[in-house]
């Protein structure tokens, strides 16, 4: 575990870690309507809406934005949202858009059934892109919502730093084995030409190079390995349970239609949902290398 000890993240730099905690906490938002922000033109932010914004993600590492775009289906919007936060780089990944912009709705077409994101069923906790490490990680997403389901799709969203804080509080011996480079393997994805992803293993909390927090995460039970000694079993137990209680820096809420995540690849899962006839669930995601600039 290579960190800069003078880092509040550190374990064992506890003197660091409480002030950066603590003003971490202060003044912390209490609901999930805390983190709203209204977006009069989302291809033009106002100076006032672009500092609103930024001072959320600043404190909480998101925000919800609303617009009054509900319906519209122009990609134009999340991009542009992206593009005002210092988000450049786009993340071309697997059953992406071809402008790597993906478009998140109940596809059966393809090999788009076999995974959980383009079908209707409820997503387990993860941060995006939990299967990358090195540059190629996830720092930051918006995640569009053009149109919402009548019944269901809701969001729970937990920053990953309050996680962290959760966790060393109970014990910074969790943090370190969480830390450990080898803590949690994604196995390689294979299709008929072969291996068309390797086999990745890594940290869940490691450090970007400016020194700020990432977390790399999924609940899943399958397709997953987790490093097999007491230390990492009772880090992920525990870390299980901050995800299940009922912590109110747990925030639930259900985009409406026009409104977006603007995140630094916080904690998040899905709740199942029922399309209609004449209204189906779509969102746009774009994940980014990125983090989000000056947050």
């Amino acid at each position: 575990m290579m960190l800069p000890v003078d880092s509040p993240f550190h374990p064992d730099n506890t003197e660091a870690y409480r002030r950066w905690r603590d003003e971490k906490l202060a003044d912390y938002p209490q609901r999930a309507e805390d983190l709203f922000v209204e977006f009069a033109d989302p291809l033009r932010l106002s100076d006032a809406e672009y500092a609103a914004a930024l001072a959320l993600v600043r404190k909480t590492n998101m925000a919800i934005y609303l617009t009054p775009r509900a319906g519209d289906p122009d990609k134009a919007i999340p991009r542009a949202i992206g593009r005002r936060f210092g988000l450049e780089r786009l993340d071309h990944n697997f059953l992406a858009d071809d402008d790597a912009i993906t478009s998140i709705t109940v596809n059966p077409e393809g090999e788009h059934p076999s995974f959980i994101p383009y079908t209707n069923r409820p997503i387990k906790w993860h941060t995006d892109g939990y299967y990358t490490v090195g540059e190629e990680k996830i720092r930051a997403m918006v995640l569009h919502c053009v149109t919402n389901a009548v019944e269901g799709g809701e969001n729970a969203l937990l920053d990953h730093e309050i996680a962290y804080i959760l966790i060393r509080e109970h014990d910074p011996d969790m943090i370190r084995a969480l830390m450990a480079p080898d803590i949690m393997t994604i196995p390689a994805r294979e299709d008929d030409d072969g291996i068309a992803r390797p086999e990745v293993t890594g940290p869940v909390f490691s450090l970007d190079k400016a020194g700020k927090l990432h977390m790399r995460y999924t609940a899943r039970k399958r397709n997953i390995a987790w490093k097999d000694d007491p230390a990492s079993r009772a880090a992920v137990a525990c870390l299980e349970h901050v995800l299940d209680s009922d912590s109110p820096y747990v925030f639930r809420a259900k985009l409406p239609d026009g409104a977006g995540l603007l995140c630094n690849n916080v904690l998040h899962d899905r709740a199942g949902f029922t399309d209609t006839p004449g209204h189906k669930r779509l969102l746009y995601r774009a994940r980014y290398f990125d983090r989000i600039a000056g947050s």
